[in-house]
């Protein structure tokens, strides 16, 4: 079987100099290969064949015979790593956050040293002097590894 941490250290040497950061390496029993990039501008295919290229010159099919795939982290797929949150600061976001309660709004901000993030979003609230609740812009802080997912919400409006 081919060992994940060797597919990581080939992928990231190609990556070393690039925009393009590593979202996530699997590799299965049966030698399925599939490694997720990202960049802040979107994946280009002609960069994914060159990793793919790369990855196959730096792997013998004599020794494991594999299966590649090399292909971007999905739109509207959860975010897998921090640098994904940077992103999409100033888009509108989907939380789950632990307790399964959903929140809708715009990523406001990333902290990478405490994996904290802010999402603005508007809730109803008793403003005074109002008979009705009002809709309100709030900020909601979450940790990453303390909410279920985090999702670009795409929207084709």
């Amino acid at each position: 079987m081919i060992d994940k941490n060797t597919v990581r250290s080939i992928v990231e040497e190609w990556l070393d100099g690039k925009e393009y950061f590593l979202v996530d390496i699997e590799v299965s029993p049966d030698d399925r290969i599939v490694v997720e990039i990202d960049h802040a501008d979107g994946v280009w295919i002609e960069d994914c064949v060159e990793l793919s290229r790369y990855i196959e010159d730096h792997l013998s099919r004599d020794e494991e015979d594999y299966e590649l795939e090399v292909g971007s982290a999905g739109l509207g797929q959860p975010f897998k790593v921090p640098q994904q949150y940077h992103c999409f600061v100033g888009k509108e976001v989907e939380v789950l956050d632990a307790d399964g309660k959903k929140y809708k709004g715009i990523l406001k901000s990333v902290d990478d040293n405490d994996n904290d993030f802010t999402v603005t979003v508007q809730e109803k609230q008793k403003v005074e002097g109002k008979k009705r609740p009002q809709l309100v812009e709030v900020d909601k802080p979450f940790k990453m590894n303390n909410v279920k997912y985090t999702k670009y919400l795409i929207n084709f409006k």
